[in-house]
């Protein structure tokens, strides 16, 4: 492996991590990721979404 294939590689970690990292903080928060806009109706998985 050359540097510049693991700089791209280490990279991608960070990012996948920081991915991790918010989806973690927004489901302690009591947040979802539910952001179709339909107001959940109709939604499919509206029992999971934050009730406004």
């Amino acid at each position: 492996m050359n540097l510049s294939t693991i700089i791209v590689a280490a990279l991608v970690l960070v990012a996948f991590a920081i991915i991790i990292a918010v989806g973690v903080y927004n489901k302690r928060k009591g947040n979802t990721t539910c952001s179709c806009g339909c107001k959940c109706q109709g939604c499919p998985i509206k029992d999971k979404c934050k009730k406004e």
